[in-house]
């Protein structure tokens, strides 16, 4: 993984996005990662995999058993 000083990140910012485009970039202060910097696409991937997961999850603990419609659930998931 790339990284970046925090100082360096200051001095060309625009540098540092356009390396953080593809692949996550490690932001540094005193030697130590304190962020990453991370790209648009790569940031919105994650949120919608994220966003897939929890309403996977929703589903699959949905006792159906109990008068749980799934279109009620698909609702309430905003689906």
């Amino acid at each position: 993984m790339n990284s970046i000083s925090i100082s360096q990140l200051k001095v060309n910012p625009s540098k540092a996005i356009s390396e953080a485009l593809d692949f996550p970039l490690a932001v540094e202060n005193r030697n130590k990662i304190e962020a990453y910097l991370i790209g648009k696409d790569l940031y919105e991937m994650i949120a919608a995999h994220m966003e897939d997961m929890v309403d996977r999850l929703a589903i699959e603990n949905t006792d159906f058993s109990k008068g749980h419609d799934l279109e009620d659930v698909l609702k309430e998931l905003a689906l």
